[in-house]
Parts: structure tokens; sequence; C-alpha cells
């Protein structure tokens, strides 16, 4: 994710740490987390396909409550994948 809104020390271990945020911090095996690492929806994304619409309605979730940007690929990636997920819903309550 972009770090435009993470820009000091204190904010990146906020953002880091989000629990008040339900869809920020989510458990996932080590497998696929090593496999993702800093990658974005545009370059991975989880191997089970009905994971898809819930990790990228996470994704969009964290960015916009963080207010991080998004390049390009990425933004184009989440559009195409939320043209197939109909009943997904973001909600948002922006982060302190």
């Amino acid at each position: 994710m972009g770090l435009r809104c993470l820009e000091t020390p204190e904010r990146r271990e906020q953002y880091a740490n989000d629990l008040d945020g339900e869809r920020s911090l989510v458990a996932v095996s080590l497998g696929p987390n090593r496999t993702k690492g800093d990658q974005d929806p545009a370059e991975w994304m989880p191997p089970a396909k009905d994971a898809t619409c819930t990790y990228a309605t996470d994704w969009v979730t964290a960015k916009l409550r963080w207010q991080l940007s998004a390049d390009r690929a990425e933004i184009a990636a989440l559009r195409t994948i939320a043209a197939g997920c109909h009943d997904a819903t973001v909600m948002i309550t922006p982060a302190p």
C-alpha cells in the first residue's frame, strides 16, 4: 500500500497496529503471506478464488480508511475484480 499519509514513524505504527478498523488486520497463514510480500492486487491475489472479493474489499477499505494512494495498475486491477463482486460493500471510518 502506498504511504502517502503515513509519513511519520508514529503514523506508520498506528497503521500497522490498527485494531479499530475491523478489516485492517486479517490473520493469514505464513505461506500466503510470504508469497504476497508487499505486492498490491495488480500483482497478487489470494490463491483461493472465493477469497478474491473479500480481499479486494478489505484492501480498498484500508486504502480509504488511511487515505492511501494507489497507482494506475492497482486501480485497474481493483476495478476488474470489483466487476465480479456484486455483493461487496465498502464502508469506512476514517483512521484517527
